[in-house]
C-alpha cells in the first residue's frame, strides 16, 4: 500500500490524523502531513477510513 497526499486540497479537518495517527498528522496550519508513505499492514483499514472520511478528498491509498 503506497499513500500520498494533497497538502494544496486539504482543509484541515483532521479526519486522517483522528483514523491514521501512525500515518498522518497536521503542521501549525491544520494541514496534512504524511508521517508513512508506506504503512504497514497493520493500518490498512485506518488508512482506508482517513481516506474515505477526508472532506476535500486529500488521501489517495494506491494498493497495487
Amino acid at each position: 500500500m503506497r499513500v500520498t497526499v494533497d497538502s494544496e486540497r486539504c482543509i484541515g479537518a483532521g479526519q486522517c490524523v483522528l483514523n491514521a495517527p501512525v500515518v498522518f498528522d497536521q503542521d501549525d496550519d491544520g494541514v496534512v502531513v504524511l508521517l508513512a508513505e508506506e504503512p504497514g499492514a497493520q493500518e490498512l483499514d485506518a488508512v482506508h477510513a482517513a481516506g474515505d472520511l477526508c472532506p476535500s478528498g486529500s488521501i489517495t491509498v494506491d494498493e497495487s
